[in-house]
């Protein structure tokens, strides 16, 4: 396998990461449930496998991101060989010294070869040496494969947000501390 190469990105780069294919397909999604009971309120995820697997357009349009891009505390981009294969975009809290990435994407055709955790990675590497204490993701509820990530590298569950998109998705945040 040829080596990740991740970088910050440059203006040059946009017109290419725009062609990405943002869309994820899941088989499963978190089903939020809430329970009302004498004064508590009782909020759950439950993962469920769906009968079909499901393709999911990005929550965002991304053809207007374009405009924004630049202007993040940090933006980085993966590349295989010449390749640009992945990116990932920070926003940083000064105040409560917190990174939170908004936005991972890996073009469809690299998915699964570690793009998305050597970002993420460095992300936290980038802020450490920034003083930065937190690194934050927020994955849409039905994405699996987001989710996925964050388990595995070890970030913890801290909240959810509901209609958080532009679609209407629900959001859930993790964390993981520095």
């Amino acid at each position: 396998m040829p080596a990740i190469d991740i970088r910050s990105a440059i203006s040059s780069d946009i017109p290419h990461l725009i062609r990405f294919d943002h869309s994820v397909e899941t088989t499963h999604v978190m089903q939020m449930e809430s329970v009302f009971n004498n004064g508590n309120i009782d909020v759950s995820f439950n993962e469920t496998k769906l009968p079909r697997s499901l393709v999911l357009p990005y929550p965002k349009p991304f053809e207007s991101m374009a405009n924004s891009w630049t202007k993040h505390g940090l933006f980085l981009v993966a590349r295989m060989e010449v390749k640009l294969v992945g990116y990932l975009i920070l926003e940083i809290s000064e105040d409560i010294k917190t990174g939170m990435v908004t936005d991972l994407v890996v073009d469809a055709s690299s998915r699964r070869l570690g793009i998305a955790s050597g970002l993420l990675i460095s992300t936290r590497n980038w802020l450490k040496k920034k003083g930065i204490r937190r690194e934050n993701l927020v994955v849409q509820a039905k994405n699996h494969a987001g989710i996925s990530l964050a388990r595995k590298l070890k970030m913890d569950y801290c909240g959810y947000l509901d209609h958080y998109y532009t679609n209407r998705d629900t959001a859930i945040f993790f964390s993981f501390v520095l």
